[in-house]
């Protein structure tokens, strides 16, 4: 009878993301899961065929003929997914994207031009998260530009620790789906420039999903949606447990007694195989329009991408 112990069943997952044709992947796993020194060149990852889908047709200014924040094909979206699966920073393609990206949020105004209702600021924060992390990732966190972005992400946040976009007045408790983009954003700016005042609002926003449970309503002690039980990958700007429990081991919020549940969670949708596999709604469609899947992330029984978070969790959460 197979060994079905959790041990077990993380030693065959790690073996199957080893066989990965996603060589991005494979660099993850030896550098996060077994502590090696990748040896997988910046050459090879470019070539897998996912980095390779997202990186085609790109313009000499650096978009892809959309708008950057198109759904899901514009710059905004792709760089995302090119700094999960390990682009290099200086491939000159995901350079010239992200210029583009930074080109047209350096447009936008000033933060106390935002909008603002009962003394607190209705952003998008995520729009303004999610450059600010990648630019982070790829090394240029001494922009001035990405400098204002996160600038302009702590004098928006709520005192609960969260942002929201919400118009309605009353409404004055923090959102999921807005606030965990900025709090992987903030945490690793902070740690790239040794900023004090990101960091005390990543902290914060952290406070903030561990006080919910990484996934619980802060009025019950049940789901505050019951998406959020269920996977999918990428999450764009959507929310589950385990992208919470992701950001908050990027914050270095792991292990924390507050995430039981979740990391509980975690392990009971674990397949026999060491697996995990995508269960709730995905994002996108097929095709190049609007919310097309320009990667071909597909609806694979299993994912890659899922399984490696997942492991990267237990290991931080030591469970």
């Amino acid at each position: 009878m197979p060994d079905s112990t959790p041990a077990a069943r993380d030693q065959a997952a790690v073996e199957w993301l080893l066989a990965s044709d996603e060589p991005g992947v494979v660099m993850q796993v030896r550098r996060d899961l077994l502590d090696q020194s990748p040896d997988v060149t910046a050459g090879s990852i470019l070539s897998g065929p996912l980095v390779s889908r997202l990186l085609r047709g790109p313009q000499p200014t650096g978009g892809f003929d959309v708008h950057p924040y198109h759904k899901w094909m514009g710059v905004h979206w792709r760089l995302v997914s090119l700094v999960e699966l390990g682009a290099p920073s200086d491939e000159p393609r995901v350079v010239a994207a992200l210029e583009s990206e930074l080109r047209w949020l350096a447009s936008d105004g000033d933060a106390r031009d935002a909008l603002r209702i009962q003394d607190r600021y209705r952003v998008h924060a995520s729009v303004y998260a999610n450059p600010l992390a990648v630019a982070t990732r790829l090394g240029h966190a001494s922009d001035e530009r990405v400098r204002v972005l996160a600038q302009k992400l702590v004098f928006w946040q709520w005192p609960d620790g969260g942002w929201n976009c919400d118009r309605h007045p009353g409404v004055s408790h923090s959102s999921f789906y807005e606030s965990i983009t900025p709090l992987w954003a903030l945490s690793e700016f902070a740690r790239a420039i040794d900023d004090r005042a990101c960091a005390a609002a990543a902290q914060r926003a952290a406070e903030f999903f561990l006080e919910h449970r990484v996934f619980k309503s802060h009025s019950a002690d049940r789901a505050g949606d019951p998406k959020w039980l269920t996977l999918r990958y990428p999450e764009y700007w959507h929310y589950d447990y385990l992208h919470g429990l992701v950001m908050l081991d990027r914050a270095g919020a792991l292990p924390d007694v507050r995430a039981h549940d979740a990391l509980t969670l975690l392990r009971t949708q674990q397949q026999p195989d060491g697996r995990w596999v995508p269960s709730g709604p995905q994002y996108w469609k097929k095709g190049s329009g609007l919310y097309g899947d320009p990667a071909g992330w597909g609806r694979a029984t299993a994912s890659q991408m899922l399984t490696l978070n997942a492991l990267r969790v237990l290991r931080a959460a030591q469970a």
